[in-house]
C-alpha cells in the first residue's frame, strides 16, 4: 500500500484542517477511506440505526490536492482504509486554518516502527529560507474483511426532506435550547421547520419558515399543502455537534426525517460533502 498527497492552495489547506477540526469534535475514533479519486471519513457509532455511520464525509482528491498517489491493497481492491484520532490530527493542523504563510503540507503513508499519516507542513522563514514541521499520526490498518463496515450507507425512505434556509441560526438555537433539555424534537413540514423542547416548566418551539420540500435526490417535490408534518426527537448534545459544520458556510443544507426513526443531514460545500445521521430518542 502506498498513499502520498501534497496541498499548495492556501483555501485548500484551509478547508482541510476545518474538516479534521470537526471530525475531532464529533468522535475520538474515525476511519479514512482512500480511493484513486476522492477520501471518504467515516464515523461509526453503535447507537446510530445498524448500517448507518454517524457520519459519511466525502473529499474530492483532485480539489484539494496538486499532486495525488495511491496504490491500495491490490488491484482489484484498490483503496486502503486507515483508524486515527482525529484530534491528534486536529491539534498540528488547527493554525493552518488561520495561517497567511503555509507554503505547503504533504501527507503521505509511513512506517515508523507502527503505520503513521506523516504530515509535513512547510512553513516560510527569514533569509528566504524555509521552515519544515513533520507531524507523526498513529494509524491502524483495517483489514479487507472488515471493510464491509464502513461502505456508503443505504438511504432509507424518508418521510419527508426540507432545505434550511438558515443554518446558523438553528446553530444558535440549539446551542441555547440544550441548556434546558436533553432532547429536541425537529419537525418538517407545511412550508417550516420547527425546533421544540419541552421541560417541566414550559414548552419551548422556533419556528423557521419559508422553506420547501426537496425528495433524497434532491430534487423539489410535489408535497400537496396541508400535508401532514413529521417529527423525531433526538438527541440535543448530538446535534448541536454536527452543526458545528455551519462554521464552513455551506452552501446548501437539507434535513430529511424518517418519523421517529432517523434524522439525516445534509451538507454541502464546494468539493466537501458531510452526511450526518442522527436516530430519533423513543418518544
Amino acid at each position: 500500500m502506498k498513499f502520498r498527497g501534497k496541498m499548495i492552495e492556501l483555501l485548500c489547506i484551509r478547508q482541510f484542517a476545518n474538516v479534521v477540526t470537526t471530525l475531532a469534535r464529533i468522535s475520538k475514533i474515525c476511519t479514512v477511506r482512500i480511493t484513486p479519486d476522492k477520501l471518504y471519513f467515516i464515523v461509526l457509532d453503535e447507537k446510530t440505526v445498524r448500517g448507518m455511520p454517524t457520519l459519511w464525509c466525502v473529499l474530492k482528491q483532485a480539489h484539494f490536492f496538486n499532486e495525488y498517489n495511491m496504490v491500495g491493497v491490490s488491484a482489484e481492491h484498490n483503496e486502503i482504509y486507515l483508524s486515527f484520532n482525529p484530534d491528534m490530527l486536529a491539534k498540528p493542523l488547527s493554525s493552518l486554518k488561520f495561517s497567511h504563510t503555509a507554503k505547503s503540507v504533504k501527507v503521505k503513508l509511513t512506517n515508523k516502527q507502527s503505520p503513521c499519516l506523516t504530515f509535513e507542513i512547510e512553513l516560510p522563514s527569514s533569509l528566504a529560507l524555509t521552515r519544515q514541521c513533520v507531524h507523526d499520526i498513529p494509524v491502524a490498518v483495517i483489514p479487507r474483511r472488515e471493510w464491509g463496515n464502513y461502505q456508503e450507507p443505504t438511504y432509507p425512505a424518508f418521510d419527508i426532506g426540507v432545505r434550511v434556509p438558515n443554518i446558523k441560526l438553528v446553530r444558535n438555537v440549539v446551542e441555547r435550547m440544550k441548556s434546558m433539555s436533553a432532547s429536541v424534537d425537529i419537525t418538517a413540514g407545511n412550508g417550516s421547520f420547527t425546533l421544540t423542547i419541552e421541560t417541566e416548566a414550559a414548552s419551548v418551539s422556533t419556528h423557521i419558515k419559508g422553506v420547501y420540500m426537496e425528495n433524497i435526490n434532491g430534487i423539489p417535490s410535489d408535497m400537496p399543502p396541508g400535508q401532514k408534518e413529521v417529527t423525531a426527537k433526538v438527541d440535543i448534545k448530538r446535534l448541536a455537534l454536527f452543526l458545528f459544520c455551519e462554521q464552513i458556510n455551506p452552501s446548501k443544507v437539507v434535513c430529511y426525517i424518517s418519523e421517529e426513526k432517523l434524522v439525516y443531514i445534509y451538507l454541502e460545500h464546494e468539493d466537501v460533502v458531510y452526511n450526518f445521521f442522527i436516530a430519533a430518542k423513543m418518544s
